[in-house]
């Protein structure tokens, strides 16, 4: 059953268009499909790379666009002129903190450092159960494939539980992605850390 509370949809990307066109026409039809489900997208409100090709689809298609920016990127112009709102913030810490307040799910395209830094932010949160929202990965070209197998080495050293080896939904179709994101949530509910640093 789909989770009717998903009306919105934290998108983590990168800031650079890619090197294959693969990548910019993954965020244009993820963005087309959000508008067209009638879902809010939720992104760091830049004009500029994947963020700018997938904010553009959305507003294409009649959706709205929620935008999330640093005063100082704001000032090299980086800003998205055309969102339905545009939130500008002090730090990087309060754009990641009202991105994940003002979404319902998460996924990630590709992207660099800081979309790492955004996705991994997230999974750590549900870990500790601060929240029970979705989170995926849309998996252009196999882009994410060396992340997974990052966790699941992660979860073979003893670092990460077993329960928790695939903590996100992973399809490479922009639909077939948000469909399992609106199913409800993809991190299973943790036991509390004990002293040890265990978990049962």
């Amino acid at each position: 059953m789909a989770d009717t509370n998903v009306r919105s949809v934290c998108v983590f990307c990168g800031s650079r268009p890619g090197v294959r066109p693969e990548y910019r026409e993954a965020a244009t039809k993820l963005g087309a499909a959000l508008a067209r489900r009638g879902l809010t997208l939720v992104y760091g409100g830049a004009s500029v790379g994947l963020m700018g090709a997938v904010a553009d689809a959305v507003l294409a298609g009649g959706g709205r666009a929620v935008g999330v920016l640093p005063h100082f990127m704001d000032a090299k112009e980086l800003g998205h002129p055309r969102l339905t709102e545009l939130h500008r913030v002090d730090s990087m810490h309060s754009r990641k903190a009202l991105m994940a307040e003002r979404a319902d799910a998460f996924l990630a395209l590709p992207g660099g450092f800081g979309t790492l830094d955004e996705l991994f932010e997230i999974v750590t949160w549900a870990q500790l159960g601060l929240h029970r929202k979705p989170m995926g990965l849309l998996d252009v070209d196999g882009f994410f494939q060396p992340l997974l197998a990052l966790v699941r080495r992660m979860v073979e050293a003893g670092f990460v539980p077993e329960t928790q080896a695939m903590p996100f939904a992973v399809e490479p179709s922009p639909d077939a992605l948000l469909d399992r994101l609106l199913a409800g949530p993809t991190m299973p509910v943790t036991a509390k850390w004990l002293k040890d640093g265990q978990q049962t």
